[in-house]
């Protein structure tokens, strides 16, 4: 099948500069030739390799006090672009770790493919920060959702939830060790987390972010910008302070050297200097 990649972009979250570290993510990891889509309300500074398009309708409306991506349903449309086929769809805050390839040869051309929840493996629930599907194998969840968006986020949570329980011909998962969770798989559990950096476990090819604990707090050691990175004991001493100590304890991350030189060597593109 042709390699097409797809990411999607809406507000001032991500941007240019994800969307064209992501392309070189991309070109550094696959056979070409393939083309790369991105769905984005914004295209300055947007790489000119990347084919963009406006964000396509949201169906319905958006839920309200909602935490999953609702908004990714907008590629569930029966049209998206020119697209024709399978796609490959990838989220912005990842880190590519080995050859994409394999995600286009994997199954057959009209399955559903997402990745598995790490979170709550005995669930069988997907994960769709890296998933493929042909263009239109979900227009009948875009349509359900659509006709009830706030009931459907108030039932599933999570818009992956409600793709793993009613895609139409149902979904199968990549093969075990593809995709990554930094979080859960990556770093190491307590108390080694304390003396081992994170890694991603062999044969991986993407490490998703998703919950949480996002690249630039990986590249930093830290779980978030309000608990900058310590060595160990000023941690803990930090740690015993806050109102949840052991959870404080536990949450402790060495920074994660390969996530930053991947990241680094993707953020090549400057877009050109608008002269007078």
């Amino acid at each position: 099948m042709d390699k097409q990649i797809v990411c999607i972009n809406w507000g001032t979250k991500y941007g240019a500069p994800y969307i064209n570290r992501l392309y070189e993510m991309v070109r550094a990891n696959i056979t070409p030739p393939f083309r790369f889509v991105a769905f984005t309300d914004t295209r300055d500074g947007v790489n000119p390799a990347v084919d963009c398009f406006d964000l396509p309708e949201m169906p319905g409306f958006m839920p309200k006090n909602t935490i999953g991506q609702w908004p990714k349903s907008r590629l569930w449309a029966s049209e998206l672009g020119d697209l024709t086929g399978p796609f490959l769809f990838v989220d912005l805050d990842v880190t590519i770790t080995g050859s994409l390839d394999p995600f286009f040869t994997f199954g057959a051309p009209e399955d559903v493919v997402v990745a598995r929840n790490a979170a709550k493996p005995l669930h069988k629930l997907g994960q769709t920060s890296v998933y493929r599907m042909p263009v239109g194998a979900l227009a009948p969840l875009q349509q359900m959702f659509a006709a009830d968006p706030q009931g459907i986020a108030d039932t599933y949570r999570f818009e992956q939830h409600f793709v793993t329980r009613n895609a139409p011909n149902g979904i199968k998962f990549w093969p075990k060790g593809w995709v990554r969770h930094f979080r859960i798989e990556c770093i190491p559990s307590f108390p080694l987390n304390y003396f081992l950096e994170p890694k991603a476990p062999p044969g991986t090819r993407v490490v998703i972010f998703a919950g949480g604990l996002n690249p630039p707090d990986a590249i930093a050691g830290q779980y978030s910008a309000e608990t900058p990175h310590l060595p160990p004991l000023a941690h803990i001493l930090r740690a015993l302070k806050s109102e949840q100590k052991i959870k404080s304890i536990r949450q402790y991350v060495h920074p994660a050297r390969w996530v930053k030189e991947i990241w680094e060597r993707s953020s090549t593109y400057a877009p050109p200097e608008i002269k007078d």
